[in-house]
């Protein structure tokens, strides 16, 4: 069986769901420190001037895990991101059909930005046609506190033989131990597919958000597909 366990993001890119659909279950790693400035708070979607943020204010205070960091709610910041995606993807072909979801889920207050990441996983997992893939999150498996015996301990509680790693895993994981614990390790090789979009050019590495809105009951099936020529697909602060 092939775990894959990544951290829970704010509607994740396009590589996040590849993940989900090459794995067997799929571990949200809410049990870990925060990372500022990377994508549990944050993502991008597309302007006709290029990409823009989308960012969650949090209350984070050092060394908090993932689970325990609050959302600022001082600004109005749902209002700016349904605003947001309305004013550019409103003409998109499928945007009338899955924003209302979304836009209810923004519409809730919500205190803990892992809350909030997981719902809208959810949704997107719905939207996608994957909500029967298993999914599981790390904060309630008993595992260690080092980071490559974490992801070794939760495999085993999973009953997983395998392990799908993210790009560059030999830098931030010790290979070896995997192999005395006899968990196999696999590297996900995503490449960014091409897919119809608003605006000129093809700008990758969005949210998926952009990919649903113009594609719709496709997007899963795109990407599974491989990109032909160019994208690197990969995101700094993958794992």
């Amino acid at each position: 069986m092939l775990v894959a366990i990544h951290q829970p993001q704010y509607l994740p890119w396009l590589g996040y769901f590849d993940k989900m659909l090459k794995a067997d279950v799929f571990c949200y790693l809410d049990s870990v420190q925060y990372k500022k400035n990377e994508w549990q708070n944050r993502n991008r979607i597309k302007t006709a001037a290029g990409w823009q943020w989308l960012t969650v204010p949090v209350t984070y205070r050092y060394p908090q895990r993932i689970g325990e960091v609050g959302i600022d709610n001082r600004s109005d910041w749902a209002r700016k991101h349904l605003q947001a995606m309305c004013t550019n993807y409103r003409r998109a072909p499928f945007f009338e059909k899955y924003f209302p979801a979304i836009e209810a889920l923004l519409s809730r207050r919500w205190e803990s930005i892992a809350a909030l990441n997981l719902s809208l996983i959810e949704c997107l997992r719905e939207i996608l046609g994957i909500a029967d893939k298993s999914a599981v999150q790390a904060s309630r498996i008993k595992a260690s506190d080092d980071p490559t015996d974490r992801l070794i301990d939760i495999c085993q509680s999973l009953g997983a033989d395998s392990y799908l790693a993210g790009a560059g895993a030999d830098g931030y994981m010790d290979l070896e131990k995997f192999r005395q614990r006899g968990i196999r390790v696999a590297t996900q090789d995503f490449q960014h597919p091409v897919y119809p979009q608003l605006y000129n050019g093809f700008q990758e590495q969005l949210s998926i958000v952009d990919l649903i809105f113009n594609c719709g009951p496709d997007s899963a099936g795109i990407i599974r597909r491989r990109k032909s020529e160019g994208g690197r697909g990969r995101r700094k602060g993958l794992k």
